[in-house]
């Protein structure tokens, strides 16, 4: 386990960076927090640090958000999926769009913003959770565990 403090956005996109160089295909990057904890921030440090050049915003409504990397990054990933299970009614919905496509997949990353909505969907998945807590003034809590 290991936990981080940042006290701005602009730390916590850093974070994400940094974590994106320790992520191989295969990753599931679990998000848990609450509303404002910081969750989509980290993620844009993420597919920054994977070389994604897109404009990454939370796929809330539309629930997955798939981007393809046009430049090979070192760890010759291709694909960034990032999931947004707030609004899912249930799991089906996922797997219509077609996300067991990209789950788990070698040269793909995901990473997963309320991930207690499909717990079924990552039985048997090597994951990583991150926990963002806010802690007020721009403070946040993160802390990173393998599993």
């Amino acid at each position: 386990m290991n936990k981080y403090i940042t006290t701005n956005p602009e730390m916590t996109r850093e974070l994400g960076r940094d974590i994106a160089h320790k992520l191989i295909g295969g990753c599931i990057v679990l998000l848990y927090g609450e509303l404002g904890a910081g969750k989509t921030t980290l993620v844009k440090g993420i597919a920054e640090g994977l070389g994604v050049k897109d404009d990454i915003v939370s796929p809330t409504f539309t629930l997955m958000n798939v981007y393809h990397m046009t430049t090979l990054p070192p760890n010759h990933l291709t694909t960034f999926a990032h999931i947004d299970t707030y609004r899912l009614k249930n799991e089906r919905e996922l797997i219509d769009i077609g996300v067991e496509d990209y789950l788990g997949e070698a040269n793909t990353v995901c990473v997963i913003e309320w991930p207690e909505k499909i717990q079924k969907l990552l039985q048997r998945k090597k994951t990583i959770e991150v926990t963002l807590s806010y802690m007020g003034n721009e403070k946040r809590e993160i802390v990173i565990r393998n599993t």
